[in-house]
């Protein structure tokens, strides 16, 4: 990880240890870099898992075979790799992945497809099989760790440590959701390099909570761009234990399925913010609200053309209202819109209305906002009743001097 950290970074929460999910670490050494590269999490027998995953068609090996395995609902163990994404790494990439699964499941005594593997790093050079052996080998006996280590360990270009908590009480019972996360570039909608980890001792049944995890993925993960740039690894996935106690929850009509459903939500929103907190080089946190759409798609499609913009991005960098790129951006994204009815804003103040600037328009406290680290931009389109948010980052020389080195 990073030294230069965000000056968006938040403090890594205390997070409760999950009855059922254990995690260690080890140094596998896919890199040169003098720190732990191998995060290893042993879940206990009967949890379940959902998962959601990068729609890019170049995904790597643990996508694909992430993404067929969680649909058999069970889980023992997750194995995150850092330094080294796997991904366009052909059959070597895959042998790579099934060797860690099976190396797993043999220790555990478990079936391969309980074991959700993960990669992230630099694309295009294959796991070392060697190295995966004997990391695996090393985590496997390792001593119980913090979440706060685990989250250091898969850590790439993130400059600060990731987490997430929240409670909920189903049936009379407390159930504890812990999550981490990376991510810092290469962050886009259909999922953004985002690897994503969430933890709960709740009693739920694995396509109930498939089904959760989908919903709040598109709401949170799926609103979130630092540069439009969806990558080939990117993974969500849900554990749950089943070891805090309640009455399994099956579907929306179980006791304590909507305060899950609320924490949940509510877990992946306050990650997904913080990947774009990290965003490569950011200075300012922007999110981006839009109303007036004729469907809550098309708002976020304008949302996210917004958000998507150079011109935009690097305008708030400098600290400038320019609001016309502001149309520009909205009448490029292919949504419906009407010149005359478009309404634009930065920190609560309108700065055009109704397709024209507002008169006497001062811009003396939206450029007072502007200076600050959290911006907010309204857009009003007056054609319906729908709205979305998204949210996103500036575009600094940061991101560029992060990229051109990545590899050195």
């Amino acid at each position: 990880m990073s030294h230069d950290i965000s000056p968006l970074a938040t403090q890594f929460p205390p997070l409760p240890a999950i009855a059922g999910a254990t995690p260690r670490i080890a140094r596998a050494h896919y890199k040169t870099w003098d720190r732990c590269d191998l995060t290893y999490v042993e879940l206990s027998e009967g949890t379940s898992v959902a998962g959601v995953f990068t729609r890019n068609i170049c995904c790597s090996s643990e996508v694909e075979l992430g993404r067929a395995n969680v649909a058999q609902g069970s889980a023992r163990a997750l194995i995150v790799n850092a330094g080294n994404s796997n991904a366009f790494t052909g059959y070597r990439g895959r042998e790579a992945v099934v060797q860690i699964m099976d190396q797993v499941s043999a220790h555990l005594g478990c079936a391969a497809e309980e074991v959700f593997v993960s990669s992230t790093g630099v694309i295009g050079v294959p796991l070392p099989k060697d190295k995966a052996r004997e990391g695996v080998a090393a985590a496997l006996t390792a001593e119980p760790c913090s979440w706060l280590e685990a989250t250091n360990t898969i850590g790439t270009t993130d400059t600060f440590a990731k987490g997430a908590m929240a409670t909920a009480i189903v049936g009379g019972h407390t159930v504890t959701l812990s999550a981490i996360i990376k991510g810092s570039g290469m962050i886009a909608p259909d999922m953004a390099t985002m690897l994503g980890y969430i933890f709960t001792d709740c009693a739920i049944a694995p396509g109930y909570l498939q089904e959760l995890l989908s919903a709040a993925a598109d709401e949170t993960f799926n609103c979130i761009t630092v540069d439009s740039d969806t990558s080939t690894s990117d993974t969500i996935l849900a554990f749950a234990t089943g070891k805090a106690g309640n009455q399994r929850i099956n579907c929306s009509g179980c006791p304590g399925a909507d305060a899950f459903a609320a924490a949940l939500h509510d877990v992946c929103r306050q990650l997904a913010h913080l990947v774009v907190r990290d965003g490569e080089g950011a200075q300012k946190f922007i999110a981006i609200t839009v109303t007036g759409a004729v469907s809550d798609a098309s708002a976020r499609r304008v949302g996210l053309a917004i958000a998507n913009s150079p011109l935009v991005k690097t305008a708030i960098a400098g600290e400038d209202a320019n609001w016309g790129r502001v149309v520009m951006a909205v009448g490029k994204a292919g949504e419906p819109a009407d010149r005359d009815r478009l309404s634009i804003g930065f920190g609560g103040i309108w700065t055009a209305k109704d397709g024209q600037p507002v008169p006497d328009y001062d811009e003396a406290p939206v450029a007072a906002h502007l200076k600050g680290h959290d911006i907010t931009i309204t857009v009003d389109l007056g054609l319906g009743d729908s709205s979305a948010t998204v949210w996103t980052c500036d575009l600094t020389h940061g991101y560029i001097s992060i990229n051109a080195d990545y590899r050195s």
